[in-house]
């Protein structure tokens, strides 16, 4: 098995738990936040959604340029279109990895901002990255659910909730 079907296999098995929070999110309260300084519960679950496209990104170019390309946030409408979002990009870092070799993990990827570069990594570095900030917001959102009284669902082993 190369380096890039078991960053799939493990993208694939961390979804399923990814998912099972981004379908707690209440409909009615997209726009809530923890405090004021914090992102709404509803723009948290898209960036979630968001970040399995980083992954077929990374893989399809050499670098990505912040300054060319400039953050524009998507607010939805509903959990439905964050989850349909989810699965889509899913599906496309899944299609990506499946068909990437350990050489193309090994090339050097660069992000910029215009002249400056933010980071140059393999290729391989940045994905599991990209799974990492997966991990990093889902335990975020877990503290969300939490502070709204959801029960949250067991990611890496059982919560208060489930057990």
């Amino acid at each position: 098995m190369t380096t890039a079907q078991q960053l799939s296999v493990e993208l694939q098995q961390q979804a399923a738990a990814t998912r099972k929070v981004l379908e707690r999110i209440p409909d009615d309260r997209l726009a809530w936040k923890p405090h004021e300084k914090s992102t709404a519960i509803g723009r948290l679950g898209m960036h979630l959604s968001e970040l399995p496209g980083g992954i077929t990104r990374t893989l399809a170019t050499e670098e990505f340029d912040y300054a060319a390309t400039p953050f524009k946030p998507v607010y939805p409408n509903s959990v439905r279109e964050i989850l349909d979002n989810f699965d889509k990009t899913l599906a496309g870092a899944v299609g990506a990895l499946e068909k990437a070799t350990d050489e193309q993990l090994s090339v050097k990827w660069r992000a910029r901002r215009g002249d400056q570069i933010v980071s140059e990594l393999p290729r391989g570095t940045v994905i599991r990255n990209t799974i990492n900030h997966i991990f990093h917001h889902r335990g975020q959102m877990t503290v969300y659910l939490r502070l709204l009284d959801i029960p949250v669902p067991k990611t890496f082993g059982p919560t208060a909730d489930e057990r």
